[in-house]
């Protein structure tokens, strides 16, 4: 028998909605420079419905916003929520979905251009380490939170990860919608407590 996917686990969570009552992708893909410096080749195991969120980290603004047209462009034709990770300027610029901050910008005032734009109808995001990030998030209006790492990951070997009781406690009290990332797989995320998890996110771990 198969083994499940992440796609298949991801349809099985609850649906979640934003602030504004719009339905939240339960499967996202994060770009990394290194590891997934072009996303695009792997829009099509998202499906519709299915969300990017795109890191352009180390992109000179030219390249970068060609780049980002080029996404959005196959995005929207594939029915993906498009984020675009840090740069306000960048994801107006795209006419992206909305904006994912990092969670060291969320922590300083110069996140505020950013929020006024992600507020004028779009998506914000917000990644998270532990329930300080998470409460900031709550704060700062978010739609959901990125909460990792869940599980021990390749792209930091280094860091502890929270296990999955310890991510069930605090999307519990994070009082907004919590999508996992880190070392997520579609095995893995069956130990995640029931209604805990409002979506999975992978950089490389679609099919896995």
């Amino acid at each position: 028998m198969r083994a499940p996917s992440l796609a298949d686990a991801a349809h099985r969570l609850e649906a979640a909605r934003d602030r504004r009552g719009r339905a939240l992708p339960r499967l996202w893909l994060v770009s990394d420079p290194v590891r997934l410096p072009d996303p695009a080749p792997l829009l099509a195991r998202l499906g519709r419905g299915g969300g990017l969120i795109w890191r352009p980290y180390g992109l000179d603004r030219s390249p970068a916003r060609a780049q980002g047209r080029r996404l959005r462009h196959l995005t929207r034709r594939a029915g993906v929520v498009f984020l675009v990770a840090a740069d306000a300027r960048l994801a107006a610029a795209v006419d992206a979905d909305g904006l994912h901050l990092p969670e060291g910008l969320a922590r300083h005032a110069v996140a505020a251009p950013a929020l006024a734009w992600a507020r004028r109808g779009r998506r914000l995001s917000v990644a998270c380490h532990g329930a300080r990030a998470l409460a900031r998030a709550r704060a700062l209006g978010a739609d959901m939170a990125v909460l990792s790492p869940v599980f021990a990951t390749a792209s930091h070997p280094g860091a502890v990860p929270l296990g999955p009781l310890r991510f069930a406690a605090l999307s519990r009290r994070a009082g907004l919608p919590v999508v996992a990332l880190g070392g997520v797989t579609g095995a893995r995320a069956r130990r995640l407590p029931p209604g805990t998890a409002a979506g999975l996110a992978a950089v490389s771990g679609l099919g896995t």
